[in-house]
This record gives structure tokens, sequence and C-alpha cells, in this order.
């Protein structure tokens, strides 16, 4: 008998904790934060916050004055000796891919840094000159206000840690804003495809 009630009681902490996982992962389809995210922002599109950028021109870009276009974001900072560089080159790619679309004003492309204090004006121009930018329809811009780059880090579930040795460890996705505003898909950063092809089949919806 003492037996049976301890294989009972075992069971019933085995289902408690099955049922927890399963709520932490999503009915067990997330097991890291990055899939949460994903499947998150697929289920329920987030909305951007109003925030004011500065670009590499040194002027003023307001999130807002994009509505109307299908943005693909990436979030980097000058100084990142990985795969920054490689997704440079990636949106160089894409600015090619959709220019007739970033022509019209129906798409553009936006690099965001998260090193706002060291990405001034000068530098984001330099990353985009490095990384072959067409220059029209892509912006490389940074939060000026500690409290925009908090909002924008949230908004689209960007992790950013410093690595003690003046660099950070990030993740890093292809970010998809349909033309309301919304944040709407989360995509590898080294399937630009991917990203292409759900713009492409906005602009033809």
């Amino acid at each position: 008998m003492q037996a049976l009630r301890t294989l009972l009681a075992s069971l019933l902490i085995l289902a408690a904790g099955t049922a927890t996982l399963a709520a932490a992962t999503d009915g067990f389809r997330a097991f890291t934060s990055e899939s949460a995210r994903r499947l998150a922002v697929a289920r329920q599109p987030r909305m951007l916050p109003p925030v004011v950028l500065q670009t590499s021109r040194g002027e003023a870009l307001s999130l807002d004055t994009l509505r109307g276009r299908w943005l693909l974001v990436d979030f980097f900072y000058t100084r990142c000796p990985t795969y920054c560089s490689i997704q440079g080159s990636e949106f160089a790619q894409l600015q090619d891919e959709l220019a007739e679309a970033i022509a019209a004003r129906k798409a553009a492309l936006l690099s965001i840094s998260f090193d706002p204090a060291h990405d001034e004006p000068r530098e984001l121009a330099a990353y985009l000159a490095r990384s072959r930018s067409r220059g029209e329809g892509w912006f490389a811009a940074r939060p000026t206000d500690a409290a925009d780059l908090q909002a924008l880090k949230q908004a689209f579930g960007v992790t950013v840690i410093a690595d003690g040795l003046g660099g950070y460890e990030h993740n890093a996705a292809i970010l998809v804003v349909d033309p309301a505003g919304r944040l709407v898909a989360v995509i590898d950063w080294d399937a630009p495809q991917d990203a292409l092809r759900v713009v492409r089949q906005g602009l033809a919806s």
C-alpha cells in the first residue's frame, strides 16, 4: 500500500510538472525564448511604439512616418564582428530585390542600433557604406533616448547582453512590420529570402 501511495504521488508530481512545462513552452512548441517570441508574434502582431530615431544623416525619423510600407527591420551595433556584418550584406541584397517597391514607397529597410552611445550618425553611415547600401530605402538609425531604446527592445523582443569586452551578445532576426505598423513575423537572420517572401505576399494581397 505504501508503494502504491508513493507511485500515485510521483505520478501527480510528474503530471503537475508536465502541465507547467506545457504552459511555459506553449504546448511544448516553444522550448526557447526565441521560439516563444516567434509564436507570440505570429498569433498576436505587436504595434510598434511611436519612437523617433536619428538616421545616418542626422535627421529625425519617426516610425509613424513609415506607416503604409512593409518594413524589414534588424537590430545591430556597428562594431559587431560576426553576423551583423553578414546581415548588412543580406539587407543590401534585399534592397535590390525590393527596389521597385521601395521606389513606390511600399517597402523599406530599417537597421536600428542598440548601441546609440557609440553609433552616432557617422558610424551608421559607415556601416551602410560597408554593407554596400544603394542609398534609397534603407535607413540605419539609433534611438537617442534610453526609454525609446527600451520600448523598441520590448516591442521587438530583442535581448542584448554586454559581453564584458566592449561588445554584446544579442539575438538576431529579420523582423517584418506590416503597413499598419505591426510586427507580424520574426524570420531567421540568415533566411532573407523567407522575409522577402512574406513582404512580396503582402504586397500582392
